[in-house]
């Protein structure tokens, strides 16, 4: 496996991490790849695994300068507490450790690079178009997650202002909040997890929500108020004032409509995402719901082409990393059989293969 740092330079062997831009096999832009995998979050990396395992050439395309999808891109340092193998482990310490597993098949990633179209051609095989040049692959594997997202901004007028001066919407790194008094806005499991994961770290946590109820899991709600962490609600923002920086910001309880100032260095604001598929509503595969439909193969309705993870249509949906886990292993056996008929579907235990 060949690794650059983005500037051109050699990494040392083994050195793969976040951030650096991956290349596997040497290639052209006729090689003809087993499976191409559109996405480098949880799913697409495992799938490149399995890939492996059945010794098919495998690509990873991704948008994102570094793999991990929402895990990178989002909240690199949020504990993750529902992922197989570990009670608790650090967001981008699973990405390390997927990136590790994914590239020892000689594995080629592309990064920093967006698939714009997606045909197929007079052979059967597929040509993937990007931004920067076009790759070929007997079958593909969409893991796009939920596509490009945006966050929900607080709705105050001038509020934009403080992005990065005191208003942050995702946690790259812990340590700009070290000492600050923090307001985090949301109800849902990010802004209990972060409340949970920044203990110790920020000054005081104040949390704002604008129901009485929260909407994360049971068990993070009442860890979160066995802490020393200011619970107001329902709450939400009315002003954010300060100079060069937030400096205090005024909260009204909606049901009273009485207000309280409060001192704050930093707001944190998770309120969810905007997601948008993109380029891939134009592909011809059958959506529904902001998602692509597959069936229990995890096949979408063009030949060869598969969907994993967030980004597929389920019964159930239930957009968890073990799904997508399972979901990109389905597809990338399927597709083994797909490319050849006599190869099974099952690979066998991974204790045999290795």
């Amino acid at each position: 496996m060949d690794v650059t740092n983005g500037t051109g330079d050699a990494a040392p062997p083994g050195s793969a991490s976040p951030g650096a831009a991956v290349r596997g096999q040497s290639e052209t832009t006729d090689d003809l790849y087993d499976v191409t995998i559109i996405g480098a979050g949880p799913a697409g990396l495992f799938g490149a695994f399995y890939a492996g395992m059945r010794t098919m050439k495998t690509k990873i395309i991704d948008a994102l300068s570094e793999p991990g999808g929402q895990l990178s891109a989002l909240y690199p340092e949020k504990f993750i507490y529902d992922a197989p193998g570990f009670p608790k482990i650090v967001a981008k310490d699973l990405v390390a450790q997927l990136l590790e597993q994914a590239m020892q098949w000689n594995t080629s990633l592309r990064l920093g690079e967006r698939v714009m179209g997606l045909e197929q051609g007079a052979d059967g095989n597929w040509i993937l178009t990007t931004d920067k040049g076009r790759h070929h692959s007997r079958t593909v594997v969409i893991a796009a997650g939920v596509g490009a997202f945006s966050p929900n901004r607080i709705p105050v007028d001038g509020i934009e202002r403080f992005e990065g001066k005191g208003l942050f919407y995702f946690v790259k790194d812990k340590s700009q909040f070290q000492g600050k008094d923090l307001m985090i806005v949301g109800g849902g499991d990010s802004a209990v997890d972060w409340a949970l994961n920044l203990h110790g770290v920020a000054k005081s946590i104040t949390l704002i929500h604008r129901r009485d109820e929260f909407r994360a899991h049971e068990s993070s709600v009442n860890e979160m108020r066995a802490l020393p962490i200011e619970i107001l609600t329902p709450y939400e923002v009315r002003t954010v004032t300060g100079t060069d920086r937030i400096e205090s910001a005024v909260v009204f309880n909606n049901k009273t409509q009485e207000e309280r100032e409060i001192d704050v260095d930093v707001v944190l604001a998770n309120l969810g995402f905007k997601a948008d598929i993109g380029p891939i509503r134009e592909w011809g595969l059958k959506l529904e719901k902001r998602g692509i439909v597959v069936n229990n193969k995890m096949e979408t309705n063009l030949p060869g082409v598969f969907g994993a993870g967030d980004i597929v249509v389920e019964e159930v949906k239930m957009n968890l990393i073990a799904n997508g886990y399972s979901q990109a292993a389905i597809a990338v056996n399927v597709a083994k059989h797909y490319i050849d008929p006599k190869a099974g579907i099952f690979p066998g235990h991974s204790s045999e293969k290795m």
